[in-house]
């Protein structure tokens, strides 16, 4: 039996792998080209494929069902505003992945995504 800080480790770790699944391997270019569009349904779809992949963690901390429909629907929203956010800033800079503009946007939302994960996990550790 793991100890409650090993689940705990376990838990951010699984966040962080279905996060690159969900950026870096599922995401289509539906998704991708239409995330900047504000309530468009790929960057909807993006966030969705998000949250079914963090539901899993649930079995390595249980929680309550209230409390787990409030993590994913908090994550839903706010992955997508995180997204929608990004793209939004990439189009107003003009910038592509030839600026450097470009890679710290993109590099602080990947740290938002994984910050977002660290309060999930304390949301639901025992």
């Amino acid at each position: 039996m793991l100890e409650p800080d090993q689940l705990i480790l376990l838990a951010i770790a699984y966040l962080l792998v279905k996060h690159a699944l969900g950026d870096f391997f599922l995401q289509t270019s539906y998704q991708y080209k239409n995330k900047g569009r504000y309530g468009h349904p790929g960057g909807l779809l993006h966030a969705l494929i998000h949250i079914v992949l963090t539901a899993p963690v649930f079995l390595l901390l249980p929680a309550s069902g209230g409390r787990m429909a409030a993590v994913l629907v908090g994550e839903f929203v706010l992955h997508y505003h995180i997204d929608w956010l990004k793209e939004r800033l990439l189009a107003r800079g003009g910038w592509d992945v030839g600026s450097g503009a470009y890679w710290r946007v993109l590099g602080l939302d990947q740290l938002v995504h994984g910050l977002t994960y660290v309060a999930v996990v304390w949301a639901i550790s025992p």
